[in-house]
């Protein structure tokens, strides 16, 4: 799977307009809803929040990829979001967070959820893509820093 295929242009942003967790998720929440008519902004961020709640999505590194399920949607999709100043977010690290991807699922979908977030957790933990997508200066470059990451390690 290539994790880009999650993704639409729309739906990528390089941002320095954030300055907490609670408006990085608002946010993401809000490119989320964009992906369908069935999907409400209040809905996702609902979700994400709960997920939150359980226990933070920072992976550490700077990268956090809160997650969650809802209905209305037959597959998975996401946004990512990458910030000029990293927001606390309670990651096990204590490190500032400035790249986040978010992750819808069908509400029905658990495979395919744990399957998603294994394979991000591996993009994320490659320095090599981390500072790649550290350096993207738009969403364009950002977005095609992701859709270059083949599994591997392996960018091209």
């Amino acid at each position: 799977m290539n994790i880009s295929d999650l993704l639409a242009p729309d739906r990528v942003v390089c941002s320095n307009e954030v300055s907490s967790k609670k408006r990085a998720i608002e946010m993401l929440s809000e490119l989320l809803a964009s992906s369908s008519e069935e999907l409400a902004v209040g809905e996702i961020f609902d979700s994400l929040l709960s997920r939150e709640r359980l226990g933070s999505t920072g992976l550490g590194r700077g990268v956090a990829i809160p997650h969650g399920r809802v209905s209305g949607i037959d597959n998975a999709v996401a946004a990512m979001l990458k910030l000029d100043r990293g927001v606390d977010y309670d990651a096990p690290d204590r490190e500032p967070v400035d790249i986040l991807f978010a992750l819808l699922v069908p509400r029905e979908s658990t495979d395919e959820h744990l399957q998603i977030l294994a394979t991000l957790a591996h993009m994320f933990a490659d320095p090599t893509t981390l500072a790649r997508l550290r350096d993207a200066g738009d969403s364009d470059a950002l977005l095609s820093q992701v859709s270059r990451w083949k599994g591997g390690g392996d960018s091209e």
